[in-house]
């Protein structure tokens, strides 16, 4: 993120300390990660301690400090979703994309997740894209999902 964006998203919050999180969640939406560079600029513009953003980026599951892909794949592996076939899901998508979970691919196209449930336990196994859900997912199913990613 260029530094004049960065200090957009700052000014939209009036650059009050009180903003930090949203501030973070609004670099972090943008840029799929948050670099050091843009920590040090939010805590010089906001007045917070480089520390406390630190422990805040590090404490909330939702901040990276290293660079996601464009598509944020996130894969069931709660016991409903197991039960129905998750491993094989998730063993599709990483020969698919060339990574495991909790990785990046070189080209930060794709970032792969486990999480333990997603809340459809119906619909397992299920993967979600960028926060669309896709259910009752096969190998087949899995691989035409993905393509349609780019």
């Amino acid at each position: 993120m260029d530094h004049q964006r960065l200090n957009e998203i700052i000014d939209n919050h009036d650059a009050e300390a009180s903003s930090l999180i949203q501030v973070l969640l609004d670099i972090q939406k943008e840029d799929h990660w948050l670099s050091q560079e843009a920590l040090h600029t939010v805590s010089d513009r906001l007045g917070v301690p480089q520390s406390r953003i630190q422990h805040i980026a590090t404490f909330y599951k939702a901040f990276s400090l290293v660079p996601k892909g464009r598509h944020q794949v996130h894969i069931c592996v709660g016991t409903a979703c197991h039960v129905r076939g998750a491993p094989r899901i998730l063993n599709t998508v990483e020969d698919l994309t060339g990574i495991s979970a909790g990785e990046t691919d070189l080209e930060l196209k794709f970032s792969l997740e486990t999480v333990n449930c997603l809340g459809c336990c119906a619909l397992g196994p299920v993967m979600e894209i960028d926060g669309t859900t896709h259910g009752k997912l096969s190998a087949g199913s899995t691989a035409d999902v993905l393509q349609t990613y780019e």
